[in-house]
């Protein structure tokens, strides 16, 4: 039995007896051990408490034995929504943005989504592989233990089913905990822009059909946004994916408030995601305060979106006053959000969106894994879950990690008991 004791932690934080899903005030309760251990058996965590009452408690003395040095540990970032999985860059709309151009106009000369699905299409599985490992190892590098991926970069069945693919062994190879999106209603390929009832009938009837057959998603996801597809659809196309078991995630409100948030709740979504264009009804819908539209779920935030398109922050503070679970997530993709660093994620929700640091750091950690369905695996310390650990270098407190913008205070990673390179 692989048998690990970790000592002279200077706070081992988010230490829970029990999951739970935090909203509004639960979420600045961060509950934390001062001069702490933790013991790991079998890439799990075993037992932690307090150096004082070390004695007597860690089992015998023939472990490994690791001196955190006053470090502070805490569970790994949870990134609940990704495009990680992608060819090429698209720098050359950065500038275009730079210029003027909105996000709209991009679109619609063939830029945004259709750019990234063309570079997609003419990218081996191969070479696509190669491209994610080397972000999947960055991101594990800045503290991720446990990441969403979506499709929805190739918009062919051919394409959706490599970039899945491509997901798929990145499970198999990759230590991190990795749930799969499929997202192939992400935009209506140039074939089908006056035609996009034939692109849904494909979706349904070859796209699913084919994932299900080879297990490849886990979760089904939807672009419901002016222009793309309509609450009306979005609810057509996740129905149909609700039939071979996958759960929907969605993509709403991220430019205009439509009904994607009221379609959400109706197919109980496991989280709603982006949320920069909110109204007060629709906040009223998301808190579950709404009689009759009753929703469980996560409202997963994406600051760097948001900062990336100069576009207004989400309103983290109305949501969590009004009573909602927030989640934090990068989003990570080569349009809108270029980075997978959680930190940074961290620091803007509490400098631009007014979380405290205790918010900030819950979102990223126990309800991101709530947000993925893995809150019985990864995002707190708690026994049985896995040793996904970050060692921050020396900081006086864990607001010190949102404060100190654009410092990696990450020291070491740890992912099911080992450390990583």
């Amino acid at each position: 039995m692989a048998v690990t004791l970790i000592t002279n932690i200077h706070q081992l934080v988010n230490t829970r007896e029990k999951n739970k899903l935090l909203r509004g005030k639960d979420l600045s309760e961060l509950p934390l051990i001062e001069n702490a251990w933790i013991k790991l058996e079998n890439k799990r965590i075993a037992a932690y408490g307090r150096m004082e009452e070390l004695a007597g408690t860690a089992g015998p003395s023939s472990f490994e034995m690791i001196d955190a040095r006053r470090a502070s540990v805490l569970p790994c970032w949870c990134d609940s929504h990704t495009h990680l999985v992608f060819a090429g860059d698209r720098q050359e709309e950065f500038v275009d943005k730079i210029k003027g151009l909105t996000y709209a106009e991009i679109s619609a000369k063939g830029g945004g989504i259709l750019n990234t699905a063309k570079k997609l299409q003419d990218t081996s599985e191969v070479e696509l592989f190669n491209l994610a490992w080397k972000r999947l190892e960055e991101v594990g590098r800045l503290g991720t233990g446990a990441i969403e991926i979506k499709s929805g970069y190739g918009l062919t069945l051919e394409s959706e089913l490599k970039i899945l693919r491509v997901i798929k062994k990145l499970k198999e190879k990759s230590a991190l905990s990795i749930r799969s999106t499929f997202l192939g209603a992400h935009s209506y390929p140039e074939a089908y822009r006056e035609n996009h009832q034939a692109y849904i009938e494909l979706i349904i009837e070859k796209m699913l059909p084919a994932i299900s057959e080879e297990k490849l998603a886990d979760y089904i996801d939807v672009f419901c946004e002016k222009g793309f597809f309509s609450p009306e659809e979005t609810e057509t196309i996740c129905r149909a994916g609700m039939e071979y078991g996958l759960k929907p995630k969605l993509h709403v409100n991220q430019l205009n408030s439509l009904g994607g948030i009221q379609t959400g709740i109706k197919l109980n979504a496991i989280s709603l995601d982006h949320l920069e264009t909110l109204s007060e009804k629709d906040i009223q819908f998301l808190s579950g305060q709404v009689p009759g539209n009753p929703w469980n779920g996560v409202c997963t935030l994406l600051p760097t979106a948001a900062f990336f398109m100069r576009v207004p922050f989400q309103p983290a503070r109305r949501l969590i006053d009004a009573g909602c679970a927030v989640a934090l997530a990068s989003d990570f993709n080569p349009g809108t959000s270029p980075s997978g660093n959680m930190s940074l994620v961290i620091s803007l929700s509490c400098i631009q969106m007014r979380m405290l640091p205790e918010e900030a750091l819950n979102a990223a950690t126990i309800n991101g894994a709530y947000a993925m369905g893995l809150e019985s695996e990864v995002g707190s310390i708690t026994v049985g879950k896995k040793a996904n650990l970050i060692f921050t270098k020396p900081v006086p407190s864990m607001a010190y990690l949102p404060y100190s913008f654009g410092t990696n205070l990450v020291a070491k990673v740890m992912l099911e008991g080992e450390f990583i390179s």
